[in-house]
């Protein structure tokens, strides 16, 4: 394992919990950053900030992403814990199982959007303001190869996630000038709990994709994450980073 630097730098991990966040979190732990987990479990979340604090200072928030007061109060908890924000990797979301579009039930079409993408948009907006304020910062947006393909019977995930990196462009546009750099990563499918929001025809459908002929693993996400908070990453901002196996063709 490459070692990044990351001294001295806090970051807020969404979705810190488990899978991709939690290996995210370990990893700038290990990287020498302070770590916030926000998640919506309160068991998961109490039970991954005991694991990682034996190796670091890990705090964790437990709030709806999607609801705007608790993002704030997060943010108050969070920068009255750890003195300042360096670091927001938008890593929660959900699937919201799969089937053609004119199945999908509205209600369960905005609850996909809203966490995978009004969320981290809410979070950007309490926090972005800090990272400027300090003078350097970085976020990094897990969004999917699914939003830039999209996957049949998935619409709602794949436009939730297209849609995050159109937010991921936008913003690193406002933020050019500000020494904040944002960046997206476009993952093919990690064996994660998301996979049980999925059918075995979908799962079996995004492996049969992946020209490498494997899922990938968190902890090879978590890497390219880390990279693109670290300060040796200074010149790339509303970039979408493949990490696909070989999936992706732009």
């Amino acid at each position: 394992m490459n070692k990044l630097d990351l001294q001295g730098r806090v970051a807020v991990v969404t979705g810190g919990a488990r899978g991709i966040g939690l290996a995210v979190a370990r990893r700038m732990i290990q990287s020498g950053a302070a770590v916030s987990i926000w998640d919506a479990d309160p068991g998961k979340a109490e039970e991954s900030r005991a694991a990682l604090a034996a190796d670091g200072t890990v705090t964790a928030e437990v709030l709806d992403l999607a609801d705007e007061l608790a993002v704030a109060e997060a943010t108050a908890s969070t920068l009255k814990a750890h003195g300042k924000v360096d670091i927001l990797v938008n890593n929660a979301g959900i699937t919201g199982g799969n089937m053609p579009v004119a199945e999908i039930p509205a209600a369960q079409w905005r609850r996909v959007v809203e966490v995978n993408l009004t969320a981290p948009f809410l979070v950007c907006q309490a926090l972005v303001p800090h990272l400027v304020a300090n003078g350097w910062g970085r976020v990094v947006n897990v969004a999917s190869v699914a939003g830039k393909e999209g996957n049949p019977n998935a619409a709602h995930y794949s436009a939730s996630k297209a849609g995050l990196i159109g937010l991921t462009k936008s913003l690193a546009k406002e933020l050019a000038t500000k020494n904040v750099l944002v960046n997206c990563v476009t993952p093919a499918a990690a064996k994660t709990d998301i996979f049980n929001q999925m059918t075995e025809a979908h799962i079996a459908f995004m492996l049969s994709k992946i020209p490498m002929g494997r899922f990938v693993e968190v902890e090879e996400i978590a890497a390219l994450i880390c990279w693109l908070s670290t300060p040796d990453c200074s010149f790339s901002t509303g970039g979408v980073f493949d990490i696909s196996g070989g999936r992706a063709t732009y």
